[in-house]
């Protein structure tokens, strides 16, 4: 799932960069927004379940702020790294750190939250997925083609 999500935001990043700053922020009515909003929302979620479950630092402030990464060049390289990021942790993943419950503070609840880590590690790649479908969509009604999203058309590259 780190190299399909690496795939799909390379497609995504790709098709968006060809439009304007003004395109890429405008409200398109999605739950974030614009494109650039809900893409920053993705990273800064990603950043925050990966604080919880590898050794990433958490990102400040809540995704519903101001984007969290403002420029588009930089969110587009913090994007990049962080996909790394997860390849590399994937790729040293072992039983013992799937198994087991997962303790956290949820600053959207305000409580203290326990789940199973498997399940929070689903989460972050389904929460990705949900929101690179909204995107999608976004560029789709802005006249971008995007690229196919099936797993079974991933490149060989990105295995």
């Amino acid at each position: 799932m780190a190299r399909y999500n690496r795939w799909q935001n390379e497609h995504l990043y790709g098709a968006a960069d060809g439009l304007s700053d003004a395109e890429r922020r405008a409200d398109r009515g999605s739950f974030f927004e614009s494109i650039h909003a809900t893409l920053s929302h993705i990273l800064w979620a990603d950043e925050i379940w990966m604080s919880r479950l590898a050794d990433w630092e958490a990102p400040q402030g809540t995704s519903r702020e101001t984007p969290l990464y403002n420029d588009w060049t930089a969110l587009k390289a913090r994007r990049a790294s962080a996909d790394q990021r997860f390849i590399s942790w994937g790729d040293t993943l072992k039983q013992a750190d799937i198994d087991g419950e997962l303790e956290w503070y949820s600053g959207t609840l305000k409580r203290g939250m326990t789940s199973p880590r498997a399940l929070c590690i689903m989460q972050v790649f389904n929460h990705q997925t949900h929101h690179r479908g909204q995107v999608h969509a976004m560029l789709t009604a802005a006249g971008v083609e995007t690229d196919d999203t099936d797993l079974p058309f991933m490149p060989d590259a990105f295995l």
